[in-house]
């Protein structure tokens, strides 16, 4: 089982973090959710990777500020730049040496490579891999929803208005009655040509678990963020990125500039598969992460710096 754990932020935030595997493991693997879910996305890839390396990978997940059971927060601080300090918060506190290698689902490959932007020093420092999982590094540039452009932007008006709203909710959270109304909305808009029924039930839970203000508090943020420049200083890194050809949110065009970006990373698109690849296409997400792991845990004892670190 693993152990639960807490982080107190600068800003009296508690963060809930679980950990598994031993302290003196060689690598420690930090996986972080989208937005409006928590940890437990990643449950499939916390079994795969406790079977496939045993003790040799300690696996850390947590609950980004306002999500799932760590506490709300001021609206000021619901933006990307401030979960890129968590993180770096997170390594500090619960993997204070080693190697780390980071996985990041949207709005967590959004926070990875904000800690690389922050925090150049302590990220070259640390980290030894990256795995990006239906991300971006562009904000909303390539989100069409699968529709027109003319469609999207009404649809993006609409949602950065309404997000507006809910960002003044402060700590509540969304109905689950209304959740329940809205799934075929969250199925369309999240997964792909299939769709596990536990799988709708988890995101539905989670979105319930995150409060009104950060749901709609961090929009503007994942919105506006570019990164790809930050990404270019990482080139030096084993990663990999994926993709679902029918992803909605983060279309394939996000994970090639990605990929463009870091001329060694993996690209792995997968046909018929939506935004939420980890619980659509575990196996492919798990041989990506494994992959990343195995180069690690052959290569380089620590982390080398590529060059210069990115100014914040």
């Amino acid at each position: 089982m693993p152990e639960k754990r807490e982080v107190r932020l600068p800003d009296d935030v508690r963060l809930h973090v679980e950990v598994t595997g031993p302290a003196g493991a060689e690598v420690t693997a930090i996986l972080l959710h989208g937005w409006t879910l928590d940890g437990r996305a990643w449950h499939r890839q916390l079994a795969d990777l406790t079977a496939r390396f045993g003790e040799r990978v300690r696996v850390v997940t947590y609950d980004a500020r306002g999500h799932g059971r760590s506490s709300c927060m001021a609206l000021r601080t619901a933006t990307l730049a401030q979960l890129g300090d968590d993180l770096a918060a997170v390594v500090d506190e619960v993997s204070p040496t080693g190697r780390v290698v980071l996985v990041g689902h949207s709005m967590g490959g959004m926070t990875v490579m904000e800690y690389a932007h922050r925090h150049p020093e302590h990220f070259a420092t640390r980290t030894a891999g990256l795995v990006f999982v239906s991300t971006t590094a562009e904000g909303h540039t390539h989100t069409v929803y699968g529709l027109s452009p003319r469609i999207a932007r009404l649809i993006r008006i609409a949602e950065t208005t309404g997000a507006g709203v809910l960002a003044r909710c402060g700590s509540w959270r969304p109905p689950r009655a209304l959740l329940r109304a809205l799934q075929p909305s969250i199925r369309w808009m999240l997964f792909g040509d299939r769709c596990d029924p536990t799988d709708i039930r988890l995101v539905t839970s989670a979105a319930a678990r995150a409060s009104l203000r950060s749901i709609g508090g961090f929009r503007a943020s994942i919105g506006a963020q570019h990164r790809l420049e930050t990404l270019a200083e990482l080139a030096h890194l084993p990663a990999a990125a994926l993709v679902g050809d029918r992803d909605r949110l983060t279309p394939p065009p996000c994970a090639e500039s990605i990929a463009a970006a870091l001329p060694v990373t993996e690209l792995t698109v997968c046909p018929g598969a939506g935004h939420m690849l980890m619980m659509e296409r575990p196996d492919e997400v798990n041989a990506a992460l494994a992959g990343v792991l195995q180069r690690v845990l052959t290569g380089p004892t620590e982390p080398t710096p590529a060059g210069p670190p990115v100014p914040a």
